[in-house]
């Protein structure tokens, strides 16, 4: 079993449920990823079931991490609402890869205007 993506998985499943509405888009979006990684549904459904505590990220690569944030802030706009919770979580996350804080709201606020590779080149060069 693939543990990076099934780190990502359980971290987005619990953002997913930091507002207290597992939406059906976010559900859509977490299984589209397993999918996309031949990770098995059923090991989804069991981390939605009993997600586990997120431990250090730290041993990810600057492309791992990068994809773990990207696909946090994505799993936030998946259902159309943004919320404290969600951004907070995001931010601890964020925290735990090695990024200021501050890098969702660089994100959050350039997401339309900036391609994921120049979102990438910056998020890595000034907030890692």
């Amino acid at each position: 079993m693939d543990i990076v993506t099934k780190k990502q998985l359980n971290i987005l499943i619990q953002l997913a449920e930091a507002d207290k509405h597992f939406a059906k888009t976010e559900r859509d979006m977490i299984f589209k990823i397993a999918k996309d990684r031949n990770f098995p549904e059923e090991s989804v459904n069991d981390l939605i079931r009993n997600p586990e505590p997120i431990d250090s990220l730290g041993a990810l690569s600057n492309d791992q991490k990068f994809e773990y944030l990207m696909s946090s802030i994505e799993l936030i706009h998946a259902d159309q609402n943004v919320f404290e919770s969600e951004l907070l979580f995001c931010k601890n996350i964020a925290i735990k890869l090695g990024f200021r804080k501050n890098v969702i709201e660089y994100i959050m606020d350039n997401i339309d205007k900036k391609t994921r590779d120049e979102l990438k080149v910056i998020a890595l060069r000034e907030y890692l």
